[in-house]
């Protein structure tokens, strides 16, 4: 069944590869969608595709890359975008 949620990520997710490792991830599970830095220093995702694929990786948000600190990650449903892949804007 495929599932789509917006997520945001606060704490200490800027500079610390939190981007680049959610979309690898993201990517080896087969999820698609995006993931960008906000101006306020959250992190926000949109991530479509199976839905335990898509909880791998919001599970994975939860902690982020070594020398992360996350916070919070909130998560709202969303309407399926048909990605065709996960980009990083």
């Amino acid at each position: 069944m495929t599932t789509a949620v917006r997520i945001r990520i606060t704490g200490l997710v800027h500079g610390v590869s939190f981007r680049a490792s959610m979309a690898r991830l993201a990517a080896d599970a087969g999820v698609r969608g995006w993931v960008r830095n906000l101006p306020d220093g959250s992190v926000e995702a949109f991530l479509e595709g199976d839905e335990r694929k898509v909880q791998r990786v919001i599970d994975w948000a939860r902690s982020g890359p070594p020398r992360a600190r996350v916070d919070r990650v909130d998560v709202e449903a969303a309407s399926p975008r048909h990605h065709r892949d996960f980009r990083i804007h």
